[in-house]
């Protein structure tokens, strides 16, 4: 297991400033679209695609690729721009967001390269993470399958069928991701559907669970590489995120779990993100 050096750790960072640029640059010329989920998850996705995540831009299709899963589809926003930074596509796709016949849509599908699952109806993404693990050890291949999830999505009883199916067959090359920032479509999850407690339940399915701070580079990367030792039980990171994240308007606001920031708002953004 390495530790990343604080140039590493330099370059997540301003990886996750532009990311953030880029996501709101891209829904404010789209008029729609889902910031809130998109900008708590950041540092999360940036860690694992710039540091943990063995991947090819250049041959998407490469069999012993790790797979990664965004069951949350809402966070389209975020993983384009990733996409579009590690050269799976160009950074000018991002400006047709959401325009009809574009590329790039409100949520993933299998015609963008480095999309491993259509996304859009909550609750699938660990199911197929499931099954892609499973395929991965019949095969004989190195291959570890992550799956970003929601956490309205919790409630969702396929997420907790899943669950249980990866614990039986011991799945330790699949790992779970929950952005943990309290809010969902609705509201706040605590008053929709109670989740807690949400890491003792996931480990009363057992389940290798690790609790991390969103935002912190050292915890992510021992998170990730520490599920990489576990043996015969997949890994769950809850990541303790806050929605909107980087931008004082948007932060704790169910408001923007769907809303586009206008381009007169971008200004202000902008101030926000030097």
């Amino acid at each position: 297991m390495g530790m990343a050096t604080s140039q590493e750790i330099t370059k997540l960072q301003d990886i996750a400033r532009n990311t953030r640029k880029v996501i709101l640059e891209t829904l404010a010329e789209a008029g729609s679209g889902h910031p809130g989920g998109s900008l708590s998850a950041v540092e999360l996705l940036v860690t694992l695609y710039f540091y943990k995540l063995r991947h090819d831009p250049k041959n998407p299709k490469w069999p012993d690729r790790d797979r990664f899963i965004l069951s949350k589809g809402h966070g389209a926003p975020l993983l384009y721009s990733i996409l579009a930074q590690a050269g799976y596509f160009p950074m000018s796709e991002l400006k047709s967001l959401r325009k009809l016949g574009a590329l790039l849509q409100g949520h993933p599908d299998m015609d963008i390269p480095g999309i491993e699952m259509p996304a859009g109806s909550e609750g699938i993404g660990l199911s197929v993470g499931v099954g892609q693990a499973l395929a991965a050890r019949l095969d004989g291949r190195p291959t570890r399958t992550y799956v970003l999830m929601g956490d309205g999505e919790q409630g969702e009883g396929e997420v907790w069928e899943a669950a249980m199916s990866a614990s039986k067959f011991k799945l330790d090359n699949l790992v779970g991701m929950i952005d943990r920032n309290g809010i969902q479509q609705d509201g706040l999850t605590e008053q929709i559907m109670p989740l807690e407690p949400l890491a003792a339940k996931w480990r009363a399915f057992n389940w290798n669970v690790i609790e991390v701070d969103g935002y912190d580079y050292l915890q992510l990367i021992e998170a990730f590489d520490t599920a990489e030792m576990v043996k015969n039980r997949p890994t769950m990171i809850i990541a303790h995120t806050v929605k909107g994240k980087g931008i004082s308007f948007m932060e704790w606001s169910p408001t923007y779990h769907g809303t586009a920031p206008t381009k007169e708002k971008m200004e202000d953004i902008y101030k926000e993100l030097k």
